[in-house]
């Protein structure tokens, strides 16, 4: 078990595990996007592909091209303790997933009861069929979220805090807070964003926490796939 612990922390697994995910996500928003497969893009997605575009890199697969390259380089800079089971490794990391993205899920459902003692009874929530779009923008957002707030973000902050000197126990929750607080608040900003609503956000917050902490205890692919899985029940669920 500490072997595969440490498996799904390391690029490779994590490389293995999103890259069906990522072919999904971008086969999926030109099959379904039509004329206009913009529509269906993950707003984190669209954000990244307008700064490339800044720097001239404009073409359709740059923004998921540019996340398998560092993803492969991260790997092969740790080639030496890659992980030796790698379908083992990935159906792991499925299962893992799918549990996180329940969990989340499940403490979404009662958010509200645990702010105001109100809200809605888990019970009482049904189910009902979401678009195909809808699906390919949620495995999107899992990826490209987690990528930009997590891998980027977080590790950024954590970077400068150490350069700073700042303890390593300190620098871990300032850039998990300051990261998480961005990741719940890019979801309001620009023509697109939603209102603000201080629930949302708090839970919003709370949940770049938790994906903080799934992050760093189980890596980046487990992360993305809790993330996606989460979205996916939200997306599924009413009531």
């Amino acid at each position: 078990m500490p072997g595969y612990l440490s498996a799904t922390r390391h690029p490779w697994a994590s490389f293995l595990f999103l890259l069906p995910l990522l072919i999904a996500y971008e086969v999926g928003v030109f099959a379904l996007g039509g004329g206009q497969p913009g529509t269906l893009r993950n707003g984190a997605d669209v954000w990244l592909r307008d700064r490339l575009a800044d720097y001239g890199i404009a073409f359709a697969w740059a923004a998921p091209v540019l996340l398998a390259i560092v993803l492969f380089l991260l790997s092969w800079w740790n080639w030496s303790d890659r992980p030796r089971e790698p379908i083992t490794t990935i159906f792991g990391m499925t299962v893992e997933s799918a549990l996180f993205a329940t969990a989340l899920w499940a403490f979404s459902r009662n958010f509200h009861t645990l702010l105001a003692q109100t809200g809605i009874p888990f019970n009482s929530v049904q189910f009902h069929r979401v678009a195909e779009g809808q699906v390919v923008n949620f495995i999107g957002a899992g990826i490209y979220e987690e990528v930009l707030f997590r891998l980027g973000l977080f590790s950024l902050l954590f970077y400068i805090l150490r350069v700073m000197l700042l303890p390593k126990l300190v620098a871990v929750i300032l850039a998990a807070l300051a990261s998480a607080i961005f990741f719940s608040a890019a979801h309001h900003l620009g023509s697109a964003g939603e209102p603000m609503e201080t629930t949302k956000f708090l839970f919003r917050t709370v949940a770049g926490l938790m994906f903080t902490a799934i992050y760093l205890t189980r890596g980046l692919g487990i992360a993305a796939g809790a993330h996606a899985g989460y979205n996916i029940l939200v997306g599924v669920s009413v009531g």
